[in-house]
């Protein structure tokens, strides 16, 4: 809390604040204070000196049965999620499989973020049973990853229908929901976009690039709050429309690369990121999981990374918000898991605060990589500020305004948070 002294305001010096001229605005008063005029305290506690725990949708996930979820690493857990628990007869929907997940990651005080699959190698698929059911639907059995594995078979229409219709259900039952963080969709194995070392056949074992493109427009129509994001590897021409109808890149998505830091290629991994577009994290959240070879387990958190950079680097650089990294607590320590957990997301810092007017007036900083992709809003007594801090880029500093100039306690609201979590930032006002 600092006390500041300022000369009374003349109508024009409000009126360049209210131009947008901030920083001069901040500099006039600054450099003209007169101290036998006016006294104006700032009594408003709130913030932190450093922010030292993980933010809410942000950081290392861990798997929602991880024994680690309880330390203090992450705000995030991530789970697969089957079709067939859901869905077994034509429009009958039971949620109950969702809802308990939702609900035990919520119990931990963290979000969740889930990925639906229909092909895992040495599985059956997760197609409801009525579409297996149905005249002319045949699954192939091959193997994949050296394991026997079942393929959807992506000619039915009775499953094209299904997969539109279920993500337009979902949608309007959890667009809005504050246990959910965000959603992963795709298809393929482990829905990551590939058939690696398995069957690839266009609209049999995996969907056409026609269906695709109608079932993205379908995700752009139903989500208007929550994110759902795509593998990288769906920026290959094999696989998806995107090459072809690059018109599907102005859609909002995310992506994510699950196989981050790979030292086996990972030229191919920055192509992919440049292909769906360097900037796609100023709306839309970046993820990421730890490339899965061993080799690369150990090393990822290392002082020198996989290639002779830490973590931090390649964070920045792609601007990452989550990353999967449930086996790092075999290589690391509790310490080093929740660093790298703070290096990524936003982070935010209040560095000027004063009261015009009847106002409150400050100055917010993202010292982060990312933003937060859900609004959030500094907020004094219920009085949240005009502008959401979602608009603020990595790096970025700019004003914001709250309609009330009470000394209560300055905080940042965010109703996509559960009711136990909070938004820490650096008070240095």
């Amino acid at each position: 809390m600092k006390k500041l002294l300022f000369v009374v305001l003349i109508a024009s010096a409000f009126a360049v604040s209210c131009d947008g001229k901030y920083d001069e605005f901040f500099d006039d008063i600054e450099e003209n204070v007169d101290e036998e005029v006016i006294d104006v305290t700032v009594d408003n506690i709130g913030g932190v000196d450093e922010i030292t725990k993980v933010q809410p949708m942000t950081g290392i996930v861990l798997w929602d049965d991880s024994e680690n979820n309880n330390k203090g690493t992450n705000s995030l857990e991530y789970s697969y999620m089957n079709y067939d628990d859901i869905v077994s007869q034509r429009g009958v929907y039971d949620w109950t499989a969702v809802e308990n997940k939702l609900n035990d990651i919520a119990s931990r005080n963290h979000q969740a973020i889930l990925r639906f699959r229909i092909t895992y190698p040495g599985f059956k698929t997760t197609v409801p049973q009525y579409i297996k059911n149905s005249n002319g639907y045949e699954e192939i059995e091959a193997e994949a990853e050296d394991e026997d594995t079942w393929y959807p078979d992506w000619r039915s229409q009775e499953l094209k229908d299904f997969i539109l219709e279920f993500y337009e259900k979902f949608a309007q039952k959890y667009d809005e929901d504050n246990r959910l963080a965000f959603i992963q969709v795709g298809f393929g194995h482990y829905a990551e976009y590939h058939n690696y070392d398995g069957l690839f056949i266009e609209d049999r074992t995996f969907p056409s690039k026609s269906f695709q493109t109608t079932f993205f427009n379908k995700l752009n129509d139903v989500f208007y709050s929550l994110h759902w994001s795509i593998s990288i590897d769906a920026g290959s021409s094999t696989y998806s429309p995107f090459s072809q109808n690059t018109s599907l890149l102005n859609l909002p998505f995310g992506v994510f690369d699950d196989s981050f830091m790979n030292t086996d290629d990972w030229n191919y991994n920055i192509s992919k990121h440049n292909f769906f577009g360097r900037d796609r994290f100023k709306n839309s959240p970046i993820g990421a999981e730890f490339s899965y070879f061993e080799d690369d387990q150990r090393s990822v958190l290392s002082p020198t990374g996989t290639t002779d950079n830490p973590f931090e680097t390649f964070a920045a650089d792609f601007h990452i918000t989550y990353i999967i990294g449930n086996d790092q607590f075999e290589y690391q320590s509790k310490n080093r898991i929740k660093e790298a957990s703070l290096a990524t997301g936003y982070k935010f810092e209040v560095t000027k605060f004063v009261k015009v007017d009847g106002k409150s007036i400050l100055t917010v900083k993202n010292n982060g990589v990312a933003p937060i992709y859900y609004d959030a809003y500094l907020s004094i007594a219920g009085y949240d500020s005009n502008e959401s801090l979602k608009s603020l880029m990595p790096g970025e500093e700019s004003v914001f305004t709250i309609d009330h100039d009470g000394d209560e306690e300055l905080e940042i609201y965010c109703p996509r948070l559960l009711d136990g979590q909070k938004i820490d930032f650096v008070n240095s006002y």
